[in-house]
């Protein structure tokens, strides 16, 4: 038998195999109060990232998007916004309970799009489909992110643009408070919103073992992107990286 490969699950080694299923069980733990916690954890930040992540998607009226890892759907109605009746936004997660969450949302606010329930590394779609493929928030959580970033390239039109909005380095002088926060308050918070420190714990630690600002720019590149650039935000919190398929 060969010897069995490992991956990080925040900063516990496990199985490649397993990692699916842990993350799945912490999705589908959160993904009731996800919305909620996102306002909390961020002081509401996390909609301005994503507004600003939409400014520079370059998606236009009858654009074709796909929110890849979408969640509860709020990124994909912002696209859908941009997009108008003539586009196609295409909301996208591997957990069930989460893309459910997001497929009844854009239903209540009136936006029918189409939800499919898929793994990032293995999409789905034709080749060269999409105007826009964005994920936010998502990839670090994935086992084989070269894969993913792989096959989002793939099905990216000639002139697309990949975005990936991801917790990033933060700035040095922030870095003992952000880490207090981090591994202090927000399994705290987790406990008294969602009663699930230890999910919160995973999501901080799986900040720290995701690609930083240089790292993931050379990531993209050898999927195939060009002309990658990233903007950090909140002081390098978040950085939001764009890649381009020519």
């Amino acid at each position: 038998m060969g010897e069995q490969k490992t991956t990080h699950f925040g900063y516990e080694q496990v199985a490649e195999e397993d990692k699916s299923r842990k993350v799945a069980g912490v999705f589908s733990s959160v993904a009731q109060r996800y919305d909620l916690m996102n306002d909390l954890m961020s002081a509401g930040l996390h909609r301005l990232w994503k507004r600003f992540a939409v400014s520079r998607s370059g998606v236009r009226a009858g654009s074709r998007v796909l929110d890849v890892a979408g969640g509860t759907g709020d990124l994909a109605a912002l696209m859908q916004a941009r997009a108008g009746p003539a586009g196609e936004v295409w909301l996208t997660d591997i957990n069930g309970a989460m893309l459910t969450r997001g497929r009844d949302r854009l239903l209540n606010e009136g936006t029918l799009a189409p939800a499919v329930q898929c793994d990032a590394e293995r999409l789905p779609f034709p080749d060269a489909y999409f105007d826009c493929v964005i994920v936010a928030f998502g990839l670090r959580n994935m086992t084989h992110k070269d894969l993913a970033l792989a096959d989002m390239h793939r099905v990216l039109r000639a002139g697309g643009r990949l975005l990936v909005l991801e917790f990033s380095r933060v700035w040095s002088p922030l870095k003992p408070l952000y880490d207090a926060y981090s591994f202090q308050v927000l399994p705290a918070l987790g406990k008294l919103v969602a009663n699930d420190a230890e999910s919160y714990r995973y999501l901080a630690e799986s900040i720290r073992r995701h690609p930083g600002q240089e790292e993931l720019k050379q990531m993209m590149e050898q999927a195939g992107c060009e002309r990658v650039e990233y903007h950090n935000l909140s002081g390098g919190v978040v950085a939001l990286h764009v890649g381009h398929r020519f």
